[in-house]
């Protein structure tokens, strides 16, 4: 099963009746070096990059509209057999029919990674990490202006998290039973355990007894569940949390770990000084590796411990500012049995039904740049638009709608232009490029791919990134509670009345 057949299975027993449209563009694998940037030496990962996009229709003659996306990075550590999954960005428009489909979605897709009998990578140990932080908007631009769309508040989007992740672990376990080990871990920075349990329990109560505890802390402490990343010392000085906290874009963690490598005083980032090199008798220039010194950045990090990490990582602007935001990780170790008659595929072999690096990023900056989705009709725009770009794109279009000029070709080739649905968004915040170390940006890998890169057709369009499906269940009950990303689903309003004073007898 591919991830777009999962997911739609995922959607099929929403309540209600209405229809669902689904893209999914998942990259090939390329190599990829700053997962651990700074460990010595650094493992061998490949990277593959997913955007899920998924529109509704209410009716069948209703036009499609978006409303819920998910990306994701997908990481492969052959050295450790272990992969790691960070879920970057969820969002929704606000414009979906009540219940949202978003968790039902983000479930599907969580389950599709952490089951060993569907996931893309031949791995024993799969690491899921997650940022939870309350945002307007993430992937649909100017949707927060949309009347329809509630936000979650910071407690409620970590509760939220909490839940999801809980249902999908307890279902794995169902479906594995006693042959793996699941791990949860949840720390909510600048609250005691306590603080962070009760405030997350009185949005969403857990049961009295569940198959996978959670655990508070972080979980680079654990021995059940390798981690992904291992040097040649692990266990000896030479281990830092370089080798144990995996570096994502726009992640906190990632950030505070920079400032704790190249900070080396209160003036501010310096590049380590220039070694200089040993002169033998001979007059020959040669470095003596009894007298090398460590790097500022390694040095940096092995001062402080991973429980001092965390501490400080409590003080952080990010966690400090006025919101309470969240680090949920899933470990699960599922040990598959070895072939040793059967070769195992290069990690760089495209797989059927992946894209192109290069046209993930061109539909992603499509979607962040030039279209937006305050009204609903602006997104039913934007969802025509973009829908017909990535079909375009697979059919070997080279040149596909430009959204941000407004201009959609009509029936006979000429274009003609749609007033007053120009957007003007600005491009959106970017985590800025890794630091430099000794003057030099962090180790790229430059060897070619002897893979060539895949090249989509329209047939790889409808066997792996475009589905549809229609349900046609029973209405949700009344008192359905509200998940995110609802529009239809309007909160119960209390009319208060008045009550009369009887009348006494005089």
């Amino acid at each position: 099963m591919n991830l777009r057949d999962a997911l739609l299975a995922g959607l099929a027993k929403l309540p209600g009746t209405r229809g669902f449209h689904l893209h999914v563009l998942t990259t090939s694998p390329r190599k990829h070096s700053n997962l651990y940037p700074f460990a010595v030496p650094r493992p061998k990962t490949y990277l593959h990059e997913v955007l899920v996009l998924l529109s509704e229709q209410p009716t069948p003659d209703s036009p499609r509209i978006f409303v819920s996306a998910i990306e994701a990075s997908l990481y492969h550590v052959p050295s450790t057999s272990s992969a790691v999954l960070y879920v970057s960005k969820v969002d929704s428009t606000g414009q979906a029919k009540s219940p949202s489909p978003t968790p039902a979605l983000v479930r599907a897709f969580l389950a599709y990674y952490v089951n060993p009998a569907t996931r893309p990578l031949s791995v024993d140990h799969l690491w899921v990490h997650l940022f939870a932080r309350a945002q307007s908007q993430y992937l649909f631009p100017n949707s927060a202006e949309f009347p329809g769309k509630r936000p979650l508040t910071d407690i409620k989007l970590c509760a939220w998290w909490k839940r999801q992740f809980t249902t999908v672990a307890e279902d794995l376990v169902t479906q594995v039973g006693e042959i793996g080990r699941t791990r949860l871990f949840y720390m909510l920075p600048g609250l005691q355990e306590f603080e962070a349990f009760n405030s997350l329990e009185r949005v969403y109560p857990s049961k009295s007894t569940t198959s996978v505890p959670w655990i508070y802390g972080h979980p680079y402490s654990q021995i059940d569940i390798p981690l992904p990343c291992t040097s040649n010392g692990s266990a000896g000085k030479s281990r830092h949390i370089g080798h144990d906290i995996p570096w994502f874009d726009d992640d906190p963690k990632a950030r505070f770990m920079d400032e704790i490598a190249y900070t080396i005083d209160s003036e501010g980032v310096k590049s380590p000084a220039r070694k200089r090199p040993r002169t033998d008798h001979s007059g020959s220039d040669k470095k003596d590796p009894a007298s090398h010194k460590e790097e500022q950045p390694t040095k940096a990090l092995k001062k402080v411990s991973i429980e001092e990490f965390w501490e400080r990582m409590s003080f952080r602007q990010e966690c400090i500012a006025g919101a309470v935001t969240g680090f949920f990780v899933m470990a699960i170790s599922n040990p598959t049995p070895k072939n040793p008659t059967r070769s195992e595929p290069s990690p760089l072999a495209p797989q059927p039904g992946q894209v192109s690096p290069q046209m993930l990023k061109r539909v992603l900056s499509s979607l962040m740049t030039g279209h937006e989705f305050p009204s609903v009709e602006r997104a039913i725009w934007s969802t025509r638009v973009l829908e017909e770009s990535i079909k375009g794109l697979c059919d070997g279009l080279k040149t596909v709608p430009t959204p941000g000029t407004g201009l959609t070709p009509d029936e006979s080739g000429r274009r003609t232009p749609e007033p007053n649905l120009a957007p003007t968004t600005l491009a959106p915040p970017q985590t800025p490029p890794p630091r430099l170390t000794n003057n030099r940006r962090p180790i790229i890998d430059v060897s070619p791919n002897p893979f060539p890169e895949p090249i989509t057709s329209l047939e790889t369009y409808n066997s792996y990134i475009y589905g549809s499906l229609t349900v046609s269940n029973p209405d949700p009950p009344r008192n359905d509670s509200a998940e995110i990303g609802d529009s239809n689903g309007k909160p119960a309003v209390t009319v208060l009345t008045a009550r009369k004073k009887p009348r006494t007898k005089p």
